[in-house]
């Protein structure tokens, strides 16, 4: 059994046809929402906490200078640090999951390029990492 299509439907239709009005392309506009929301990944696994810190501080300038939006820094959880063996060396602070962040947000230069820093989603990290938002680039 075939419906007939409604004489009002059927010629908005056929206007539509003849007419120069396009339905806009959502897949060009998803480009152009990609290009401007990019992202960029650091792992800071196997670093020393001096060389995370230097590393994380260049990126950060780096990445506001090419108007990145997001920074996934990879920390790990400290589950397989050495500094677990060591008594002298305290493991809550040692650990880069901890120390990184606390070494960013004591630096006001970079935390004035910094909008947020949350804690990453799982399929990122989860609390093994976290994000960096930066805030766009004054021209």
């Amino acid at each position: 059994m075939t419906k007939k299509i409604p004489d009002k439907d059927q010629k908005d239709w056929e206007d539509f046809l003849k007419s120069e009005e396009k339905i806009p392309d959502k897949e060009e506009g998803n480009k152009k929402f990609r290009n401007s929301y990019k992202s960029i990944e650091i792992d800071l696994h196997g670093y020393s906490l001096d060389h995370a810190n230097e590393k994380i501080q260049e990126i950060i300038i780096n990445a506001h200078e090419r108007g990145v939006y997001k920074i996934i820094v990879v920390t790990g959880k400290g589950l397989h640090s050495e500094n677990n063996k060591n008594p002298y060396v305290s493991k809550d602070l040692s650990i880069l999951k901890y120390s990184v962040p606390e070494f960013i947000k004591k630096n006001k230069y970079l935390m004035s390029l910094i909008f947020e820093i949350k804690e990453a989603k799982v399929e990122d990290g989860g609390s093994g990492a976290f994000y960096l938002y930066l805030k766009k680039k004054k021209k």
